[in-house]
């Protein structure tokens, strides 16, 4: 038996490739020649139609001349004509019955058979069983109430009303929900719904079966079951919600288990019959308790896995597609923990006829010869019978030049007339096949059927066929060139099909050009052109990636595309297979798609396509969207107790990023209302917990999810929670007394929290005592967090406690602590304060320490008072602000430092006592002297640029010296980027302040570094970069001003009137009377640093000790500024320019007071009053 199915696997296999060989190398006739009919389209062989339709029969064919057509029914001539309701297409054979003026569609079915015929010959349809739909209705039946015990099986019979097709069928309630169904309770094949075992809980009154009828689009119900369960236990419905195995529902229930016994098939073995092509399903349906569980195998062999299916919870096994190979024994084992029982299915697979080799049309010449082949298999194998015409081809017109033998027709010289249509049947029990191939005998040169000069595009490496379709008879033969030149093609990379058809295996670019075909016979000889385009792949080269973005951020997918620049391309991009709007928000352009501001909508797979006219490829990622969890829902309250109670929740999405925490927050209506506190946190993965609450409080909860992006919104609020009240459970913190005034004490603590509190009438129970008394607790109760005792005496010790109470009573007692009442003010102040180790900037202090009872408190600190007296150096003025720095020192010989002192200084301080409110009388006046320092840093440093070639440097002494100037150090080093030359040193006295260095060239560039000096040391650093050149009013390009001629030339007009101008200014006076000038030699100048005798240089500023330039000095000896200072410029004689241009000439006038007096106007003499007279 195996054998013969593997032979018939293998005769399958080359009937398989056979079609495949006919679909390359099937010749049409061209339709403008004469040829016998073909049938084109036909109606089902089983034809089922819809009763409220018409009724069409299909028959469409073709032929030249155009057939006509002819019909059977029931083996029967149907004459068309004769019934007013059947008509027949124009120039068809299809067959419309109509019912819109009556009549009955049952009368019409019956078997039905076209014939189209021509000049030619007359081919034949299939047998084509036409019958009407059926849905009939359930007949009317009383059920009776089905009574069983429970553990039990039971089948609820459907036995749906017989419909054509048969109906499908599913069971419902009366609530049209379908009944549930699993491993215990199933529906069969054939409509019963299977028990294994009943359980108490399926007791109903509504198990009804339903039929959909697929043609008339209904559905039928039965009347319903009624199923009564008799058990020993009454049925708790909330046991079904605390088991997750529903087979384990009857645990704890007095159920007897039973071993496994089958509902269907029946007995241990059965057979099934089932036809090759077909779906084979196979049913194993048991009984039990526990419910048995269902396993299939195969004896002898194995499943085939490939199309083997198993379903209704592994009771029904189905392979699709039946070949001779899935013959067999089948064997279904059903067992639980009481037993097992199995049953063997014998399969036979049976086959209706099937095509070896199906016969095909022939063309033949004049005295040629051929054949029709008619191959068949099948199970039993099919017999072959062959007609003509649609008449058996033993009764047809005798036909010297053919020949039958058994599934052949062999055709010897034929001859022009012997035209016709053959049919080959082949049958057996479980159905036929029917063939027609006509034998067209025709005299014709070659001729091409397909366009000419074609161009065909493929793409590179790709299969690729040039088709050439082309006819003739004899058959011509048909030859293939390349670029007009070289033998024919045909063999490697090459093949020719018999219907023209030229097959390149592997399109390569070298395979572009121009192919001809061509075909010849004895009668001509006819070709055709078709050129070839080998263009490159459109490939993506890069493709868009997975991305994992947070919701609001960027996403954006890469989409590189390579491909063929003479094609032109079309990209689009979809989103979970539907086009993808690119709207406002999204962004395309060549290389990638960008989605701004990311929402959760956007989530999803994005595939990018790439197509043009030839090929198409495409790529896909997945978007996910983070965002921030959903709220968790659904609170729920449980297990209450006094201080605690259980939260419950159902989590919410997380949005594609694990819940990392929970977090319990509450709101309670009696101390903050509406105002939501955290409580407590948990890890994500819980959603059931105990929460810790305080006595006396109100409570409602809300429950906040967080994960990596963010937290939830919170969740709806519980349901309220009120705890019952208790005494307080904590001690009040931060219990202290201390004095705030004279002879007080103050006990203050912090109050309790309001969730501490733990009931009403919250108040305290302060208690004190002087310590080292022995006298009696005093206590007070106050609602206050503080208590003031009067008369307490000066910083006297106190024990203290206190407790916290409410109406459910009083809570711990505080330990006590010491307070001490108000301090006094000291009375003592140091003695023997002194200082030690003086240098520039520091000094040791000393002091001898107070008796503690002087104290009257506690010790805060000693502190000092200082300030500076005045500088060692004369004439620099100082600030005298007073300055404070406490020590902490104890022992017998307390000391300290004191920093921060100004060097070469007088210095003066003393010393009190302090305690936390009050100081001491003060101390001794101490006076000690700083040593000389090293000086500060220059007041300024300027660098200026006058010249291509030189700079000035000027500089003002330090504002605090902290000692005798010796002098100032400059040191300087040429720098080039990061390139630096020699330090250079030039040592100044301290009345030189200003310094000019000629440089090399324009472009060097110095940084300058400038310091003062004492006996000491140098002082601070004051560095300094010269200027760029490039920066300056001179630059390589531009030359010195001073040497041009119109600079010089308007440098003398505007000597000659200022010239003019002081002639009008002196002739103006000359008629004012005289005016006394005194030069300015005549009055003391005051150097810059004038030495006293005792050879210190005083530092007095210019501003205190010397008039102002310009200004006169009153009779009284003070220094009176001049009504017109501008009027010492008059006398010229030690004027001059400066470099800029400007006159810098200056005198100093003394006037008499007769002078002054007897002039009319100072002011008129004037030279800038004479320029503004002028003007």
């Amino acid at each position: 038996m195996q054998s013969w199915g593997r032979q018939e696997g293998l005769l399958a296999a080359i009937s398989l490739l056979l079609l495949a060989w006919e679909e390359v190398c099937t010749i049409e006739v061209p339709l403008d020649l004469k040829q016998p009919p073909t049938i084109i389209k036909q109606s089902l062989k089983d034809y089922i139609v819809d009763p409220r339709d018409n009724i069409i029969i299909e028959c469409e064919a073709k032929g030249n001349p155009v057939p006509t057509f002819m019909w059977r029914r029931n083996g029967k001539f149907f004459n068309v004509g004769k019934d007013p309701r059947v008509t027949m297409r124009k120039r068809s054979g299809t067959l419309e019955i109509s019912f819109r003026n009556g009549g009955r569609p049952e009368d019409y079915e019956g078997e039905y058979q076209c014939f189209a015929s021509n000049n030619f010959g007359t081919a034949l349809s299939n047998k084509m069983l036409l019958r009407v739909s059926k849905s009939p209705l359930w007949p009317k039946e009383v059920l009776e109430p089905v009574v069983i015990n429970e553990g039990a099986p039971l089948v609820l019979a459907c036995n749906p009303p017989p419909g054509l097709p048969p109906p499908n069928t599913f069971w419902m309630n009366s609530a049209m929900l379908p009944i549930s169904q699993d491993e215990r309770v199933s529906m069969g094949l054939n409509g019963d719904l299977y028990f294994s075992n009943v359980l108490a809980k399926d007791a109903a009154t509504d198990y009804s079966c339903n039929a959909r009828f697929l043609f008339t689009h209904t559905i039928q119900q039965k009347n319903p079951f009624t199923l009564k369960v008799l058990t020993k236990e009454p049925y708790n419905d909330t046991s079904s919600f605390s088991s997750v195995n529903h087979t384990d529902s009857y645990s704890g229930r007095s159920v007897p288990e039973t071993t496994p016994t089958f509902l269907t098939p029946t007995g241990t073995t059965s057979s099934k019959m089932v036809l090759r092509g077909e779906q084979m399903l196979l049913e194993c349906i048991a009984a039990g308790v526990p419910t048995p569980r269902i396993h299939w195998f195969k004896k002898g062999g194995e499943l085939p896995t490939q199309k083997v299916k198993t379903e209704n919870y592994n009771k029904t096994l189905r392979i699709m597609s039946v070949s001779e190979e899935d013959s067999g024994e089948y064997v279904c084992r059903a067992n639980n923990k009481i037993g097992s029982i199995s049953h063997s299915i014998s399969v036979q697979v049976k086959a209706a006829p099937y095509w070896l080799e199906k016969p095909q049309n022939l063309i033949l010449a004049p005295d040629e010869n051929g054949r029709l082949v008619c191959r068949a298999n099948g199970n039993p194998k099919p017999s072959i019978q062959w007609l003509v015409n649609g008449e058996p081809i033993e009764s047809a017109v005798q036909n010297p030049s053919r020949q039958v033998v058994d599934d052949t027709i062999i055709f010897r010289a034929v001859q022009t007339g012997s035209s016709a249509v053959y049919q080959c049947n082949a049958s057996n029990e479980h159905g036929y096949l029917l063939a027609n191939a006509f034998v067209n005998i025709l005299d014709m040169a070659p001729r091409m059927l397909g366009p000419k000069n074609q161009l065909i595009k493929v793409i590179e490496n790709n299969r690729t066929f040039l088709d050439c379709p082309y006819f003739g008879s004899p058959m011509p033969e048909l030859r293939w060139f390349k670029n007009g030149q070289g033998s024919s093609l045909d063999g490697g990379q090459y093949r020719v099909y018999l219907n023209g058809t030229l097959e390149i295996k592997r399109a390569r670019t070298e395979d572009q050009g121009t192919y001809t075909c061509v075909a010849s016979n004895i009668l001509g000889r006819v070709d055709n052109q078709v050129r070839l385009e080998v263009k490159e792949p459109t490939r993506i080269v890069r493709a868009p990636e997975h991305l994992t973005v947070t919701r609001g951020s960027l996403a954006q997918f890469d989409c590189r595309v390579k491909y063929d620049v003479s094609l032109p391309i079309t990209v689009t991009w979809t989103k979970d297979d539907k086009p993808l709007s690119i709207s406002w928000r999204l962004k395309k352009d060549e290389d990638s798609l960008t989605i701004p501001n990311v929402l959760e909508s956007d989530e999803g797979t994005y595939t990018c396509t790439v197509s043009t006219e030839l090929d198409e490829d495409s790529a896909s990622a997945r978007l996910t969207v983070l965002d921030r969890p959903e709220p968790p829902r659904d609170l729920e309250l449980s297990d209450p107790s006094e201080r605690s109670v259980r939260l419950t929740w159902i989590h919410g999405n997380d949005n594609n990023s694990p819940i990392t925490e929970f977090q319990v927050q509450f709101e309670e209506n009696r101390f903050q209302p509406g105002r939501w506190q955290n409580l407590s946190s948990y890890p994500g993965d819980l959603n059931s917990v105990v929460l810790q609450l305080s006595p006396y409080v109100n409570y409602q909860f809300r429950v906040i999810a967080i994960n990596a992006i963010g937290p939830s919104r919170p969740s709806r609020p519980s349901p309220r929670y009120q705890t019952s009240g208790a005494p307080p459970d904590v001690v009040p913190r931060g219990l202290k007394g201390e004095g705030t005034k004279t002879n007080n004490m103050e006990i203050s603590w912090e109050p309790l929290l309001d969730m501490e509190k733990n009931g009403p009438n919250l108040r305290y129970i302060v208690s004190w005592r002087q310590k080292d008394m022995s006298q009696d607790w005093k206590n007070v109760t106050t609602t206050l967090a503080r208590h003031v005792i009067h008369n307490a005496g000066t910083y006297k010790p106190y024990e203290i406690k206190v407790l916290a109470l409410n109406d459910f009573g009083p809570g711990p007692e505080s330990s006590i602590v010491i307070g001490y009442s108000a301090e006094g003010r000291p009375t003592a102040a140091p003695t023997d304060v002194r200082v030690s180790k003086i240098d520039s900037t520091k000094t040791h202090v000393h002091w001898a320490p107070v008796d503690p009872n002087t104290i009257m408190g506690a010790l805060k600190e000693y502190r000092v008072h200082y300030w500076r007296e005045s500088s060692l150096l004369k004439g620099l003025r100082v600030n005298k602000e007073v300055k404070t720095k406490g020590f902490n020192a104890s022992g017998l010989q307390p000391s300290g430092i004191l920093t921060d002192l100004i060097p070469y200084s007088n210095y003066k301080m003393y010393m009190k006592i302090v305690n936390r409110r009050y100081e001491g009388p003060p101390s001794n006046t101490v006076e000690f002297q700083t040593k000389e320092g090293v000086p500060g840093v220059p007041k300024f440093f300027r660098i200026k640029r006058w010249r291509t070639d030189t700079i000035h440097l000027e500089w003002e002494k330090p504002e605090e010296p902290n000692g005798i100037l010796i002098g100032y150090t400059l040191k300087y080093q040429t720098v080039n980027g990061s390139q630096v030359g020699h330090i250079q040193m030039e040592n100044f006295p301290p009345n030189v302040t200003q310094f000019t260095l000629r440089l090399p060239d324009r472009s060097t560039h110095y940084k300058f570094f400038l310091s003062a000096r004492t006996q000491v040391g140098a002082g601070e650093v004051y560095a300094e970069d010269s200027p760029h050149f490039a920066n300056e009013a001179y630059s390589k390009d531009q030359v010195d001003i001073a040497t041009q001629g119109w600079f010089i030339g308007l440098m003398c007009a505007v000597a000659l009137l200022v010239l003019i101008l002081l002639i009008v200014c002196f002739i103006k006076r000359s008629r004012g009377g005289k005016y006394p000038v005194r030069d300015k030699k005549d009055l003391p100048l005051d150097a810059v640093d004038q030495k006293d005798q005792d050879g210190s240089f005083d530092y007095r500023s210019d501003e205190d000790n010397k008039p102002l330039q310009g200004s006169q000095t009153s009779l009284d000896g003070n220094v009176k500024e001049s009504d017109d200072s501008l009027v010492d410029y008059g006398d010229g004689g030690n004027g001059q320019f400066n470099e800029d241009g400007s006159f810098i000439g200056q005198y100093t006038v003394k006037k008499d007071k007769e002078e002054t007096e007897g002039n009319e106007s100072s002011e008129a003499t004037s030279p800038v009053n004479a320029i503004y007279s002028l003007a």
